[in-house]
């Protein structure tokens, strides 16, 4: 496989200095239909040499692929260097589905109950690396794949660039063909690069891990916050809402720690006049060390929502896969 499935069409022509028409079709081929850089139809000779000459060689290895009891199916990929990654392909209404791909092996952040952040950073993935993801999940679905969230291992706005270059090949009508709304990048606040990406327009869904609104509690959970405090980071959010409309807000709920009316009066602050969508999720934490609440929890914290946040909507995420370790903060590149 050639490392040009990483670009969209515009991209791809402006880097070979080739018509906008060639580039189409050879993003049909490699990313459309996934026949590689040769299967490239109407496109004369010299610019598939032009195209090969450009490419490097090189795979996306699938180590295994595992099911979980509902439906989700979770991937190991190993890449050319030996890097692991995981993605996860998510089941929507028996007739569909969505991905959760990757876009670091591993990840600097740190967050306390994260999985994939106690591995650690190995590095960024390439743009191809993580389309490649894509291609390996839809060859092996029976049913259209028609979103993506890049919500898997790494913080994706520490590999800005290549994130975005490979969410516009996943929404080019020649290559992944998935609607630019239905593909979301999520961040755990990093909140200069939030400020980029208002400013550069980009209209893929903006997610951002809240997980806590008290400073002193969100920086023993998320040491992200000790470089990027939740005032700068809600001033960014603002930002984007203003350009861009309401940013959903995912929030990991963890008993005993976050989810007191102490914490849903926090919220009610430091959100006051931001249109936002609360996601509130259960934790998954093998370790033990953190547990979802109780359904009494759940009932009382969603009542002090709806009191602290009149208006906004709070809809709570299902977390799937957790008995194969596919579940959402428990990505750890196991064999």
């Amino acid at each position: 496989m050639l490392h040009l499935q990483g670009q969209d069409s515009r991209a791809l022509a402006r880097a070979l200095g080739i018509e906008l028409a060639d580039a189409r079709r050879i993003v049909g081929a490699v990313i459309g239909r996934g026949e590689g850089l040769r299967g490239a139809r109407n496109v004369r000779r010299e610019v598939l040499d032009r195209a090969e000459r450009a490419a490097t060689p090189g795979a996306l290895a699938c180590d295994a692929a595992v099911d979980a009891k509902d439906g989700f199916r979770k991937y190991l990929f190993r890449c050319p260097d030996g890097a692991k990654v995981e993605a996860v392909r998510i089941p929507l209404f028996d007739t569909h589905y969505t991905m959760c791909l990757s876009s670091q092996a591993g990840c600097a952040l740190g967050c306390a109950f994260c999985a994939t952040g106690r591995m650690g950073l190995a590095r960024s993935l390439a743009s191809w690396e993580m389309v490649a993801q894509f291609l390996h999940l839809r060859a092996d679905s029976a049913r259209p794949i028609t979103g993506a969230v890049f919500m898997g291992q790494g913080e994706p706005f520490h590999n800005y660039e290549a994130v975005l270059a490979a969410a516009y090949a996943l929404c080019d009508p020649s290559g992944g063909r998935i609607d630019q709304r239905r593909i979301s990048i999520s961040t755990a606040g990093v909140a200069p690069m939030i400020r980029r990406y208002t400013a550069e327009g980009h209209k893929f869904r903006l997610c951002v891990s809240l997980n806590a609104a008290i400073p002193e509690k969100r920086a023993g959970l998320m040491p992200v916050e000790k470089g990027y405090p939740l005032d700068e980071l809600v001033d960014a959010v603002r930002e984007h809402a203003a350009a861009r409309g309401r940013v959903t807000l995912e929030y990991v709920m963890m008993a005993g720690v976050n989810v007191g009316d102490d914490d849903a009066a926090a919220l009610g602050r430091l959100l006051a006049g931001i249109p936002v969508r609360l996601n509130p999720i259960d934790v998954n934490d093998a370790t033990g060390r953190f547990r979802p609440p109780s359904p009494e929890e759940w009932r009382t914290f969603r009542d002090a929502l709806a009191r602290e946040l009149p208006g906004q909507p709070v809809v709570r995420r299902y977390s799937g896969g957790q008995d194969e370790h596919a579940a959402c903060g428990m990505l750890a590149s196991r064999g």
